[in-house]
């Protein structure tokens, strides 16, 4: 039994309680990993997507602050791991605008702290880094490749660029096997309330069910890439099992128009989303990107990983997750 463990990949995922984390740990229990997952109160966490994959008992969890140098020292040092994904930080686009100087730190800080780490250790450990296509700006010219030019419009978009480059570094300066995947927008219904999608989905299903009446949204006409999340994670892991580790933009490579998606989610309950949508313009970003593509030839050709899902298929299966929750029936537009 000892040397079977020994043979056991380990693999620690930093901000496991988020919606990447909890796929993520669930693929690689499946492919056989022992998973380490950290918290910034791993005791006081209920780890609700793990307990709702039904992964929860499976998963070791431990206390880490990312930007805390000695306490990601200390876990990186003592869970030995051979793969570590980093999915912690500020994850909201819209708060980083309130909390720019949090979402920086969070981000940046420990990204450092974490590539440190390894250097220190001088272990043979492969990490990923979550990237951003909010990294890049507005798309519209042309869709978003690995070798596009970086032109972030919020804070957590900079932030998200300041890692990129960090990891790039120490790839290059110190031969650390680490790398970002650039995911676009990628939702499930372990999305919470505060991102547009799971909104949306959460007021369709509550207007069809007569407890809410209206939805008030930002600008509608803005573009978006949405795919997956799980199958993103697949993506995740594919990266880090390279012979020569990069970067990746990972997208579906279709771009659809916000209305697009609450058409669909509203569709989804048998609803006409004009009569019940609204938009309110206290609720534009400051510098908000009109439209984000992405060009996914790359991870297609060299990783052999492309979406099957697109933007009407993760509608209707995050509007069919919801009301399975409720246990509702889900009606169908005529």
């Amino acid at each position: 039994m000892a040397s079977s463990n020994r043979l056991r990949k380990t693999a620690l995922i930093c901000g496991i309680g988020g919606q990447d984390g909890g796929y993520l740990a669930a693929h690689l229990l499946r492919l056989g990993y022992r998973v380490v997952g950290t918290s910034r109160d791993a005791q006081g966490s209920h780890f609700e997507g793990l307990v709702r994959l039904g992964i929860r008992d499976r998963v070791r969890v431990e206390t880490m602050s990312l930007v805390d140098f000695r306490s990601t020292m200390h876990v990186i040092s003592r869970t030995r791991p051979d793969e570590i994904y980093n999915l912690a930080g500020q994850s909201s686009v819209s708060l980083s605008f309130d909390q720019p100087a949090e979402t920086l730190r969070s981000i940046v800080t420990g990204t450092l702290n974490v590539l440190e780490s390894i250097r220190m250790l001088d272990a043979p450990i492969r990490f990923y880094n979550a990237g951003s296509s909010e990294m890049f700006g507005d798309t519209v010219a042309a869709p978003a490749s690995e070798n596009a030019v970086l032109r972030p419009r919020s804070p957590y978009g900079i932030a998200k660029a300041t890692a990129f480059w960090q990891v790039a570094q120490y790839r290059m300066s110190y031969g650390i096997d680490a790398c970002t995947g650039i995911l676009f927008n990628h939702e499930s219904p372990l999305r919470p309330e505060r991102f547009v999608t799971q909104k949306i989905v959460a007021a369709a299903c509550r207007i069809a069910a007569g407890e809410q009446h209206t939805l008030a949204l930002g600008d509608l006409s803005v573009r978006r890439d949405w795919g997956w999340a799980p199958e993103y994670v697949v993506a995740m892991h594919k990266m880090l099992q390279s012979d020569a580790v990069e970067d990746y933009v990972i997208a579906t490579g279709v771009t659809n128009s916000l209305e697009d998606f609450v058409s669909e989610a509203f569709a989804a309950v048998g609803l006409e989303w004009r009569e019940h949508v609204k938009s309110d313009p206290r609720l534009k970003r400051p510098s908000e990107i009109s439209c984000s593509r992405a060009d996914v030839s790359r991870a297609e050709a060299q990783l052999g990983w492309r979406a099957r899902f697109t933007m009407r298929d993760v509608a209707h299966l995050m509007v069919e997750a919801r009301l399975a929750r409720a246990e509702l029936p889900l009606r169908r537009a005529a």
